[in-house]
């Protein structure tokens, strides 16, 4: 058998629609001696987006760091039947991708060659042009095919999210993980990077996306993981998780929950809660707060 023969694994085998693709069961995380996550499960299936929202500090990216396989747990996380850390490093990059928040490169790559690094975990398994199809079809897609050539030092900071998400896009994997993918972009671009994550899930693979725009999670996702103090508040879908008094007591600023014009889900902050009859001083802000 060849050198490449024995080092170059088969793609992952397809997995139907609607079955279990990422399976997390009393998941903690411990950093720095600290207890940052505990005892959160939950599944992921083929063809749904599933949205992990909170406050800051809720253990939002820790928990999807840990999903990645990029911190220890206590616990157990499978990736297609298999413990997430079990997997090695190109199989693992095969199976799913990974948006992280803080995408640092020092060195002066064009923007062409940051996107063609996520076709690296296919090498000598698809063809060149292949790789060259998908790559082309992503810098279109993330409308970064304008300044390919450009330094990715030299981007904004909106353009470095588009280029980071063509990157993790061309790995084309079974699952995507995408850590507040929409922080530096504008309202344009945050509903194409969406549309792009729901698109992905209806053509039958799996995404989990950090938001911390509660609008966009009953928007976009099937299914929302609640976080509050690294535990899980709810599972379920967005009518399920984003009522007016979870979403009210988590955040600790009262909202409301209703139907917007076209009957999507609406969640609205009540502005000034101590002038509003249905709020209570629990959740007013301090300031406001009458004496």
């Amino acid at each position: 058998m060849s050198r490449i023969g024995r080092f170059t694994p088969h793609p992952p085998a397809p997995i139907g629609r609607g079955e279990v693709v990422l399976s997390a069961a009393d998941v903690s995380v411990t950093l720095g001696g600290k207890r940052i996550i505990a005892e959160v499960g939950f599944q992921v299936r083929c063809g749904e987006v599933l949205a992990i929202i909170g406050p800051n500090g809720a253990g939002k990216s820790t928990l999807l760091g840990a999903l990645a396989g990029d911190h220890p747990y206590g616990g157990a996380i499978t990736l297609d039947g298999r413990e997430v850390t079990a997997w090695p490093n190109r199989e693992l990059a095969l199976r799913r991708a990974v948006l992280r928040q803080n995408n640092s490169v020092s060195f002066p790559f064009s923007v062409v060659d940051i996107v063609k690094m996520g076709r690296a975990p296919w090498r000598s398994i698809t063809p060149v042009e292949e790789d060259d199809r998908i790559i082309a079809e992503e810098m279109l897609r993330s409308d970064t095919f304008r300044f390919a050539e450009r330094s990715y030092t030299s981007l904004s900071g909106g353009e470095r999210a588009r280029v980071s998400l063509a990157r993790a896009m061309t790995q084309r994997t079974g699952l995507l993980l995408l850590d507040e993918p929409t922080a530096a972009l504008d309202i344009n671009y945050q509903e194409q990077v969406l549309a792009v994550a729901r698109r992905t899930a209806r053509q039958g693979n799996a995404v989990v996306v950090v938001l911390h725009d509660l609008a966009a999670a009953a928007a976009y996702s099937d299914r929302v993981l609640m976080l509050a103090d690294g535990t899980m508040r709810a599972w379920g879908t967005p009518e399920e998780v984003l009522t007016e008094e979870l979403v009210s007591e988590v955040y600790r600023h009262p909202v409301r929950v209703g139907r917007d014009a076209d009957g999507a889900l609406a969640i609205t902050p009540i502005r000034f809660p101590d002038e509003d009859p249905a709020a209570t001083g629990t959740h007013a802000h301090p300031e406001r707060t009458p004496k």
